[in-house]
């Protein structure tokens, strides 16, 4: 058994980050269940999914450029120019900015747990099926009648530590966020969309912190083979947005609650028979 991951198996595990990064399935925990299940048998680790990731966190920057740059210009007027600061566009910055503190708090704080027995196929399993649940009970249940120009400071607070869930590989960055988001009381679509812009300082920050930190450093995947996985990844995600978006207007959360739960009782199954090994 090879203990690296060749640009065949990397190219596939770009393709299932692109399809998994938005949808709340949690990517990080299919990177961590089908690496060891392809022909290297080996996990591609946590600096290499968070590389990864910058892949799709381009596509959401080309997808969302207009919301960006609109933002973006709003926050920086209102900088100079304090009439301006009522504008939802500026309070919606400055709440992204407030929402990425406990992510990349906790990440700090926590990295070597994040990078090592959190990693266990045992707790991936256990929390794609318990944060299943909770997203469909939200969806089921919440009003769903708040827009994003409603968001409050607390809310913000709560996005954000619902993102920092996310840290642990099961729990999906999009799945915690828009379940936080349901539960407060906003719409499938605007829970859906915050998700999207608020994951883009932490993720590109994480995924470039890893690639200087990795940098000349030898691990189970190449630099080419990971960034060719980061291309993949790019093209891939900006469908599944377009796709996504679509599903979540007209369908709901509960095709994604089903799989979770299905997924999470496959790896337990696997684990319990012994087919896989938990790892860490």
């Amino acid at each position: 058994m090879n203990s690296s991951i060749g640009w065949l198996e990397a190219a596939f595990l770009g393709l299932i980050q692109g399809l998994t990064e938005f949808l709340p399935v949690s990517s990080s925990a299919h990177l961590r269940i089908i690496g060891p299940l392809l022909p290297s048998g080996t996990d591609p680790g946590a600096a290499f999914t968070a590389i990864v990731q910058i892949g799709t966190e381009l596509a959401v920057l080309l997808y969302f450029r207009k919301d960006i740059v609109r933002i973006a210009s709003a926050w920086l007027k209102a900088l100079f120019n304090p009439a301006l600061r009522k504008d939802p566009d500026v309070r919606l910055g400055w709440l992204v900015i407030l929402g990425s503190f406990p992510i990349a708090i906790l990440g700090l704080v926590f990295q070597n747990a994040i990078e090592t027995y959190l990693r266990n196929l045992y707790i991936t399993a256990s929390m794609l099926i318990i944060f299943g649940l909770i997203l469909g009970v939200a969806d089921r249940y919440a009003t769903q009648q708040r827009s994003l120009d409603q968001m409050s400071w607390r809310d913000g607070i709560f996005f954000g530590f619902a993102q920092a869930m996310a840290l642990i590989p099961g729990v999906s960055r999009s799945g915690g966020t828009i379940t936080a988001g349901l539960l407060m009381g906003y719409t499938r679509e605007a829970a859906a969309r915050y998700s999207f812009l608020l994951a883009i300082p932490a993720v590109l920050a994480s995924g470039f912190f890893q690639l200087y930190k990795s940098w000349g450093v030898s691990g189970p995947v190449s630099a080419g083979a990971t960034a060719l996985a980061a291309g993949v990844a790019f093209f891939v995600g900006y469908g599944v947005i377009v796709v996504f978006l679509r599903i979540v207007s007209s369908k709901g959360y509960w095709p994604f609650v089903v799989y979770r739960i299905f997924l999470g009782v496959l790896v337990l199954a696997l684990l319990w028979l012994g087919y896989i090994s938990p790892g860490i």
